[in-house]
């Protein structure tokens, strides 16, 4: 009896302990995608076809004579205006992505909020269905703007959303992620093929570290940069290519910069090595810092 009753809660705790498979809610996929797609396209779309129904059809495709495009005023408007009139429902297609994807991220947000911390992918949770929904629904968006037109809106998207914060004068490059849950400063630069992740998915423990990452003013990323997770990079840090922050790991900023994996800080000596930089670069280039210096100081007294 005794060696029963001991069995009998270890196997309930080994049940227990069993891996289980995520719950997906693939009909939120479907909806949120479905009504972020199509709405983007309702009005935008409208006002291209009444454009093209309505002025560019009966004046221009319509014109018997052919002539008559260029010497009559109205036929050669509306001719002139039709690139105009797609470029502007290109741009309202855009803005209601953002206003579509907002909406749905604000849902998202009060019925479960985000928030630091490791999700278990084998334990079936709120917290990890918002999670993928989010990652989801935020990837239309990003690749509309950033692979579009006008990739510069790609900030305006992320701030109007709510996914990410980024400053002013700040430019991310075409990366692999930074598409959610990042803080960026002023006058920062990301360079292309940088990857600022948030989120981690590791495979062999089964959990997904999930946590923000702080970005100082003034910070350069030059090119196959990583950010981990919790980092933490202070104001006015610059990266060399393929240096690399490790998961909660914070710079010291003062215009240090960093090399590697982990980044660490590189010295004057290294520095100069690595750019192959002569002693003359050097100097001119603290003659023309000295000289933009009096510069702004001869500008401000001329302003009093």
């Amino acid at each position: 009896m005794t060696t029963d009753s001991a069995e009998a809660p270890s196997s309930d705790m080994h049940k227990e302990l069993e891996k289980k498979e995520p719950k997906f809610q693939y009909h939120l996929y479907f909806v949120f995608f479905g009504a972020i797609y199509f709405g983007s396209f309702l009005l935008p779309g409208l006002v291209y076809m009444l454009y093209f129904l309505l002025i560019f059809q009966p004046l221009v495709l319509e014109n018997p004579d052919f002539f008559s495009l260029f010497t009559n005023p109205i036929s050669l408007l509306a001719f002139m205006f039709f690139p105009i009139a797609m470029i502007i429902s290109y741009v309202l297609h855009l803005v209601f992505i953002g206003v579509f994807t907002r909406l749905f991220w604000r849902f998202t947000e009060k019925m479960c909020p985000t928030k630091d911390g490791i999700i278990l992918r084998t334990v079936p949770s709120d917290t990890l269905n918002y999670y993928h929904l989010r990652s989801f629904m935020i990837k239309y968006g990003k690749y509309a703007f950033t692979k579009g037109m006008f990739p510069w809106l790609a900030n305006w998207f992320y701030n109007f959303v709510g996914s990410n914060k980024i400053g002013k004068g700040s430019t991310i490059e075409e990366e692999i992620v930074a598409d959610k849950y990042i803080d960026v400063g002023d006058n920062c630069y990301i360079g292309v093929n940088s990857a600022i992740c948030s989120h981690v998915v590791e495979g062999i423990f089964g959990r997904i570290p999930y946590f923000e990452i702080k970005i100082g003013d003034n910070v350069t990323c030059s090119v196959f940069n990583i950010v981990g997770p919790g980092g933490d990079i202070k104001d006015n840090s610059y990266f060399l290519p393929l240096a690399s922050v490790a998961k909660h790991q914070t710079t010291k900023g003062n215009s240090n910069y960093y090399f590697g994996l982990p980044a660490r800080k590189i010295f004057h000596k290294k520095i100069v090595n690595y750019l192959k930089i002569t002693d003359e670069d050097i100097e001119r280039d603290k003659q023309l810092t000295k000289n933009q210096q009096e510069r702004k100081k001869l500008k401000k007294s001329r302003e009093k």
